[in-house]
């Protein structure tokens, strides 16, 4: 069986449902249940940084050791999902999902109950472990509760929970957050993951994933191993590096070069948060007129134009000047940075093969998180050894060197189809 039946499984024997039942309302409904998970886990995992000086605060610890809040989550679901994911390959997948967004819940009352500075580091790396393992579950579970030609519907209300956690659940656990204290965000997002656990488990067939293979890990690092396919995830690593570096610190950054803080940095956040969905949704679309390459190459060098604008915001301006340049930038960024992702997915597809995709975009999500993991240190270290003004410059190095080995790998592909062309050519005279 292909791979890529993890998403796409055939008959009933391999867990996906026979019509009647596909058809059935309450299949829908367990897509959203899963979507509730999707969206408690995206709004956990971005919540944290808007949040890091006020927990810098509280814990009595600076705003680098802070930002390894961060780091720790990112690295832990960057390395713990594909061999976690891999290892319980045996347990049925229905109840894999239940005990993940479960112990994801517990993770946060954790949290939210944590005494000190390294009780929430723990509970980060649980959060991670969890998570690690209820999203690319829920999206192998996606394809097997309705019917094949809703397959795509079903994927995207899963993502679908992501989008609107940046697009909403971040900027609103922020302003709860900075009104209310940290420790009431960790206890919403988990309540919402209790709602989704029960929803899962009265709402989702018994049967649903039976027989569902998973990738071993043999296989995962098979495909990491093509040339092609490494290249093209280093590109995801340098970009979620770059947009990391700024968005880790991007409160420092506004209340210290803008001015804004408190309830006004958590309507940028709303701000930017709309615009990343306006840029899913457009990376979408426009992938599909324009092509991958166009809308991955222009959405990184916007990007990085927007990063290096506000950095020199901050440098040539007063704070009450650079507000609006910045917040013009922080728009764009949203724009360009997340409409490269859905752009970004395709060409890896086209990369690796249909019959890898499944494999290609899970390890597309790690190596993001490693990416993620690698702009928090690196922001970090750069509001250690710089200053907070400096983060644009920083991140737009990064996301440069994305758009070069993008650039680089779309030459070669170019130059080795126009080579196959020519001796096909060739050999016809």
């Amino acid at each position: 069986m292909a791979v890529l039946d993890v998403f796409c499984p055939r008959t009933k024997t391999t867990g996906h449902l026979d019509q009647s039942e596909a058809d059935n309302p309450s299949s829908m409904s367990a897509l959203y249940w899963m979507a509730l998970g999707t969206f408690a886990i995206g709004t956990e995992g971005f919540m944290i940084a808007p949040l890091l000086p006020n927990l810098a605060q509280d814990l009595s610890v600076g705003l680098v050791a802070a930002g390894q809040l961060v780091t720790v989550f990112t690295l832990s679901y960057a390395f713990s999902s594909p061999i976690l994911t891999a290892l319980t390959g045996g347990i049925a997948r229905r109840k894999l999902l239940i005990l993940s967004i479960a112990g994801f819940a517990i993770a946060n009352v954790v949290a939210a109950l944590a005494t000190g500075y390294w009780m929430l580091m723990a509970a980060r790396i649980l959060l991670a472990l969890a998570a690690g393992l209820y999203v690319p579950n829920a999206n192998a579970l996606a394809g097997a509760v309705v019917a094949p030609e809703k397959r795509g519907t079903a994927l995207s209300i899963i993502t679908g929970g992501t989008s609107i956690a940046v697009a909403l659940g971040v900027p609103i656990s922020a302003l709860i957050g900075q009104s209310f204290g940290w420790r009431l965000t960790f206890s919403v997002v988990g309540i919402l993951s209790v709602l989704a656990t029960l929803g899962l488990l009265f709402g989702l067939g018994k049967d649903v994933g039976a027989g569902l293979p998973v990738a071993s890990l043999r296989e995962r690092v098979a495909v990491v191993a093509r040339k092609p396919v490494l290249l093209t995830l280093l590109v995801t690593l340098l970009w979620a590096a770059g947009a990391y570096t700024v968005y880790t610190y991007l409160i420092a950054f506004l209340a210290s070069e803008t001015g804004i803080n408190g309830a006004r940095a958590s309507l940028v956040l709303f701000m930017w948060g709309v615009s990343a969905a306006i840029g899913v949704t457009a990376g979408g679309r426009l992938n599909d007129s324009l092509g991958s390459k166009n809308v991955i190459i222009s959405s990184l060098a916007v990007l990085a134009a927007s990063f290096v604008a506000m950095s020199l915001s901050a440098y040539l301006l007063s704070p009450a000047a650079a507000r609006m340049p910045v917040l013009v930038s922080i728009l764009f960024w949203g724009l360009a940075a997340w409409s490269y992702f859905p752009a970004q997915q395709a060409r890896l597809i086209s990369v690796a093969g249909v019959k890898l995709a499944s494999v290609a975009l899970s390890l597309n999500a790690s190596f993001m998180f490693a990416g993620f993991a690698l702009g928090a240190v690196v922001g970090s270290t750069t509001i250690a050894h710089a200053s907070p003004a400096a983060l644009g410059f920083v991140g737009a190095a990064s996301i440069v060197g994305a758009l070069i080995l993008a650039s680089a790998i779309m030459r070669e592909k170019t130059a080795a189809a126009r080579a196959e062309l020519q001796l096909a050519t060739t050999k016809q005279f």
